[in-house]
């Protein structure tokens, strides 16, 4: 067996090579990992930094050709700018939600340049988009927040600070510009003032202007709330509801403010106007409220009221009967008659007018009946219960009439919905007005939702203020003497508007309302208006404080109607002077100075007479306004 000889080991002596790698690895992987934790912590401390402190408060969401649309993150406000001044526009705060650091606003929509999107927080849908305005000079954003989940309530808040805000509603003590007004968040309807003092009157559009040349404007069928808090701002809300309401509104900027009211308040309204009959614009109004309990004493107290207008050489006018002398005058007792009996029935019992028909009066008519007339009472024999506002009973086929309080009586109201319901009383309407012979027909009562009141969901139909826009075209189609209490978007009909009654004092809910309520009037398209009697009329009596009358008196005369609920003889008979114009082409006209032993002054001419005079034919320009003062 051969024998297996060991391998030579090699001369030279084997070594361990030890270079220190291991070590060195670990050394390094130390030194590494506790740079890359430094590196780590520097970033996020950059990040954090640039997100809070140094990323710029002010991210450009959408830009037109003009102006553009910010979002300013730590305030939560949408900044409408022009681009070449950077000039604040208007500021609208985001009161949606929560206080929260939002640092990234990003347009989920940024393939389309014109529109903005964004999901805030999983509360709410924001899409914004630029819109062409009616002119090259002006651009529109629509807004339109859209709730995620129900019950979230929605609010844009408009900065009033270097921005005075006009519009929006008439209220008890009106002013002039918005910015001085504070009214509670509340449903932007409108209300009878008479039964809610702090709510919004009889004059309403869900419209804006700012004097910046900005416009926020609402569609009509766009439900909201609206509050104002003095010098603050203005805000928008929707009803909070699990269906969901989303909150829209458009926003558009013009050059000025006169531009912005011409291109975006005209469009108010796109039909075509038509005026109302002006033969009331040379007749003062005689409010005749006096009480009676029969025709035959209403017509002799009429008599005797134009008698007394005629010795005090005021004989020129209309005299204006309330809705309770108009129901005497009518001789009800027939009126609730089909139409071919109450035609036999007027043939049998004719009324002899004869001592009212020379007279120019206008008569007061409602949408209410008391439930004791026999007007109502034959309605429901004659199975006509859905005549009147109703709720549909779940056991009965037959509609339940909603009650409410009307002239401190149980009454109901007409349902404008129902054709036959709107010819009935259109009918009845016009057969009085024939009947009587008057000049003017006056609607009242149209304001307020019976439904939303008494806290009932009213029908789709009857939503908001659309019972008043129904009411008004109604009211229009008697032809152009038509005068009406309340409306909106309806300042293209031929009516005369009968405005807000008035305190009889000093405030703003008396004679200083008068001119910021005319400008409102105004401003929303509604030039065709009949302020409220000189004094006012809230108080339901006589005014008898002589410097508060003169001065009332003094504003309105130069209005488009003046009218009287307080006779000058009942309070001033040594103070105050009626002698209008009332023919075409004429310069001169009679003028009777009160006041025997007293001395009276032109202020144009300064020519003195003697009170208890009648002067003939005193010259009358067309430029000039007679004015007569006391001298002594």
């Amino acid at each position: 067996m051969p024998h297996a000889r060991p391998r030579n080991q090699s001369p030279i002596p084997e070594v361990r090579w030890d270079s220190g790698l291991k070590e060195m690895n670990e050394t390094w992987k130390g030194a590494v990992a506790c740079l890359g934790v430094a590196v780590f912590f520097v970033m996020t401390i950059g990040i954090i930094y640039w997100q809070v402190v140094d990323q710029p408060n002010k991210n450009w969401i959408l830009r037109g050709s003009t102006s553009g649309l910010i979002w300013e993150r730590r305030s939560h406000s949408l900044v409408l700018q022009t681009l070449s001044e950077e000039k604040t526009l208007v500021e609208i705060t985001v009161g949606n939600f929560p206080d929260m650091e939002q640092p990234f606003v990003k347009n989920l929509c940024w393939l389309n340049k014109t529109e903005f999107c964004y999901t805030w927080d999983a509360t709410a849908d924001l899409e914004i988009s630029l819109e062409p305005g009616p002119s090259a000079g002006t651009e529109c954003y629509t807004i339109n927040w859209t709730p995620l989940h129900c019950k979230i309530t929605l609010k844009d808040c408009f900065s009033m600070t270097n921005v005075s805000w006009y519009g929006g509603a008439s209220i008890r003590a009106q002013r002039w510009p918005l910015n001085n007004v504070n009214t509670k968040s509340q449903p932007f309807v409108i209300s009878n003032l008479t039964k809610n003092p702090t709510g919004y009157g009889s004059v309403l559009e869900k419209y804006f202007l700012g004097s910046t040349g900005v416009t926020v404007t609402v569609a009509p069928d766009v439900p909201i709330s609206l509050s104002v808090e003095s010098n603050r701002h203005f805000c928008l809300e929707s009803p909070s509801s699990i269906a969901m309401v989303p909150l829209q509104y458009m926003v558009c900027i013009s050059q000025n403010i006169t531009s912005a009211h011409q291109e975006v308040g005209s469009q108010l309204s796109e039909q075509e106007r038509r005026l109302p009959n002006t033969d009331i614009l040379r007749l003062p109004i005689w409010r005749h409220y006096k009480a009676a309990d029969s025709a035959a004493k209403m017509e002799r107290g009429l008599r005797s009221f134009f008698n007394r207008l005629k010795r005090h050489h005021l004989g020129e006018g209309l005299i204006a009967l309330n809705e309770h002398s108009t129901m005497l005058l009518s001789n009800a007792d027939h009126m609730h008659l089909p139409m071919a009996s109450r035609k036999m029935h007027a043939l049998r019992h004719t009324r002899d007018f004869s001592l009212i028909k020379p007279l120019k009066f206008s008569i007061t008519l409602s949408p209410y009946t008391s439930i004791n007339s026999q007007l109502f009472l034959m309605s429901l024999q004659e199975g006509k219960e859905n005549y009147w506002l109703s709720l549909q009973s779940k056991f009965d086929s037959h509609p339940t009439p909603l009650l409410t309080k009307w002239k401190g009586q149980f009454s109901v109201r007409l349902n404008v919905t129902n054709d036959a319901a709107r010819s009935w009383y259109m009918d009845r309407v016009s057969l009085l007005w024939q009947r009587l012979g008057a000049q003017y027909v006056t609607f009242e009562g149209a304001e307020g939702n019976m439904f939303a009141e008494q806290a009932i969901q009213p029908p789709r139909e009857l939503e908001g203020d659309k019972y008043i826009g129904i009411f008004a075209l109604m009211a229009a189609t008697l032809g152009n003497s038509t005068i009406i209490s309340a409306v909106t978007r309806s300042n293209h009909l031929p009516l005369f508007i009968q405005m807000t009654p008035l305190q009889s004092d000093w405030s703003y809910a008396g004679l200083k309302g008068i001119i910021p309520s005319v400008l409102h009037y105004s401003l929303l398209g509604y030039n065709f208006f009949i302020p409220d009697a000189v004094g006012g009329t809230l108080a339901n009596e006589f005014l008898t404080e002589e410097e508060l009358y003169i001065r009332w008196l003094q504003i309105v005369t130069f209005l488009p109607v003046m009218s009287f609920s307080t006779p000058p003889w009942v309070c001033c008979d040594d103070w105050v002077l009626i002698a209008p114009i009332t023919e075409q082409g004429r310069v001169q006209r009679d003028i009777y100075l009160p006041g025997e032993g007293h001395i009276w002054m032109d202020t144009n001419t300064a020519q003195v007479f003697d009170g208890g005079t009648l002067i003939r034919n005193y010259s009358v320009s067309l430029v000039e306004v007679p004015v007569f003062v006391k001298a002594s």
